[in-house]
């Protein structure tokens, strides 16, 4: 299984952006009233899609991982920060009543994602800020 890992973390690295990318094209045109087209069916099944292979290549390389390597707390504060990104984008994308608390939960939720990826590349839990 080792042998598949740089394969596994590259897909995993390239649905990262592709996802990023989507919810971000999302989050505009949500901001630009147009949240019939950012919530239309296609638009929505292609990042369920998205995601799915971005979840999946994440639990491969969790499973590829050695057991001294979940000790490390930079993959509890990256998933922390995941799920705080996915409630964020939840309420920028549907669930805030108003274009101003859309925009701001956007602009949390794009910050998340960057705290994300800097704890990714960091292997620190505070990603940037290490």
């Amino acid at each position: 299984m080792q042998a598949h890992y740089a394969w596994v973390k590259s897909v995993h690295v390239a649905a990262v952006v592709v996802s990023g990318l989507v919810f971000l094209v999302r989050g505009i045109l949500v901001q630009a009233g147009k949240d019939r087209l950012a919530q239309a069916a296609p638009v929505r099944f292609a990042s369920y899609g998205i995601d799915t292979v971005l979840l999946g290549a994440a639990l491969l390389l969790v499973a590829m991982l050695p057991a001294a390597a979940l000790a490390n707390h930079w993959l509890a504060a990256k998933l922390a920060m995941v799920v705080a990104y996915i409630v964020m984008g939840t309420f920028a994308l549907r669930r805030a009543r108003t274009r101003r608390m859309r925009a701001a939960f956007l602009a949390c939720a794009i910050a998340a994602y960057a705290a994300v990826i800097g704890i990714a590349i960091a292997h620190h839990p505070l990603g940037w800020l290490a």
